[in-house]
This record gives structure tokens, sequence and C-alpha cells, in this order.
């Protein structure tokens, strides 16, 4: 169960560990931590994304060390058996690249969901909301690495030739196609050979819930042109293609989300 919906969460407050994994560019201005203490969903804990990455890297919010992780996720207070729903406030859908990092660190993707429509949605239906900061008693948490669930960039080209999987990016057709310049310093415009476009606006609605199962299958259909490999996603820097990742395990149940790591940031790099 990828998604959930706010009834659902309502109902099911205390039996969840609920996490705010709200970010958004930098260009966006915005102090997601800040807003997070002012006003959140009782229980909630703040998932700061670019401090529980990689740390000795020069690419934004990398996959951390497996002792990294587990450090963050024990001091979150969350054990291996939680049910996990993960929400965000940003125009990124930022809560999705937890998700992925929570499954590629062998959480059970059974226990790990996403609030469908986000913070926005739990506001706008008036739903209970909270200032109180939630203190959860630390866990010793023991993740396993799911390393088929990462690409980096020599698979990746690689792949250009092999064509053993279809590269999605998740980006804007103008970034893609490199009539737009790249919102990063020292990063070119473009994108990777043989790669396909499908932005990730196209897998959501306007009050940033997915879409329906029968809709999304015809978007992946008309993207992958009926290929029978399983997609590989990426985007400018492992946030949004999280979110076609996502979007595609509502439609193959059996699919576990694999992503370029590195995605633009680091294959666009000058």
């Amino acid at each position: 169960m990828s998604l959930v919906n706010t009834n659902w969460l309502e109902k099911n407050l205390n039996k969840v560990k609920i996490i705010d994994c709200s970010w958004d560019l930098p260009s966006v201005n915005k102090n997601f931590e800040k807003e997070f203490k002012n006003e959140h969903i009782p229980n909630a804990i703040f998932f700061d994304l670019d401090k529980n990455s990689k740390k000795d890297t020069d690419l934004p919010h990398m996959l951390p060390s497996k002792d990294d992780w587990d450090q963050i996720v024990s001091k979150l207070g969350i054990s291996k058996k939680d049910r996990i729903v993960i929400y965000d406030n940003s125009n990124v859908i930022s809560s999705c690249r937890c998700w992925y990092t929570f499954i590629y660190f062998g959480h059970s993707p059974k226990l790990v969901s996403i609030l469908d429509g986000g913070f926005r949605k739990w506001k706008k239906e008036k739903k209970i909301t909270s200032s109180k900061i939630t203190k959860f008693s630390e866990t010793n948490y023991s993740s396993t690495e799911l390393n088929i669930l990462v690409k980096d960039k020599n698979e990746i080209d690689s792949n250009i030739v092999a064509k053993n999987f279809v590269v999605v990016d998740a980006r804007s057709k103008e970034r893609f196609e490199g009539t737009a310049s790249d919102p990063r310093k020292n990063v070119r415009s473009g994108s990777i050979p043989n790669s396909v476009c499908l932005p990730f606006s196209q897998v959501v609605n306007e009050d940033y819930c997915f879409k329906s199962r029968d809709h999304l299958k015809k978007i992946f259909e008309k993207t992958l042109q009926k290929r029978s490999d399983l997609p590989v996603f990426s985007c400018g820097s492992g946030v949004t293609a999280c979110v076609l990742a996502l979007a595609y395990s509502l439609v193959n149940a059996n699919y576990l989300p694999v992503i370029y790591d590195g995605s633009w940031a680091e294959y666009g790099k000058i």
C-alpha cells in the first residue's frame, strides 16, 4: 500500500510513525523545519533530507551509508516493525525520496506509505494540526541495503549501448531537451542518451494527489512503449525520480523502486 489517504491517517494517528519530509530546491527559499515546528500533523517527526544524506560528497542528498542510516532512524525512534506514513508540504513531493530510502535500506514496502495529497490536503480538509514536538525513545535500527535498487553512473553509461533498462527522466521537457538552463551551478543542460522524459507533474493532479491507477497505466505504457524491462528513474538530484517510482508502484504492485541516485546533478556535471 504505497499510498494512504487523509481519512485513513486521521483514524490511525496513534498506530503509525508519521514523518514530515518537506524539501524543495534552494531557490524556493523556505525553512521547512521552522514551518514544521509551527504546525504539523500530530505525532509527526521531521526528517531533514539534506542532513540525513551522504556527507562526503558534493552531490545533493545522495543515499547515506548503512551505519549513518541506522543512526538516523534509531534517533527518530523508528523500529523495523513500525508502519510509517510520510508526507510533505512541497511542490516536488519530496516525501517520495524518504519512502524510497526506507525501502532501499530494507524496510518492508508494505510498511511504508505516502500520504496522498500531503499536508496541503490535510489542512484543506481542516484536520487537526499541532505545534507539539514529539520525541520517541531511541531504537536500535539495523538495516539491510538492497543494492539492486540503485544505479551508479557506470551502470547508466554501460546501459546506453546495452539497453538492458530504460531510463525515465522526471524533469521538465525543457530541461530534458536542453532548451532551459539547469538550476544548479556547474551543471549543463540536456539529458542522458537514450533516456525518455516523463515530467513528474504528469503523474499527479493539481492537488498533488496521484492520478488513478488506470490513468497512470496509460501514461507509463505510452512512455515505456510497452518495453518489458523495468524502468530506472532519474531526475535532477534523485528526488522527483522517486515520485515516478512511487507512481509506477501503483501500476505494478511487485515493483521495487530503482533510482539513478546521482541523477542529472552527477551526469550533467561540468
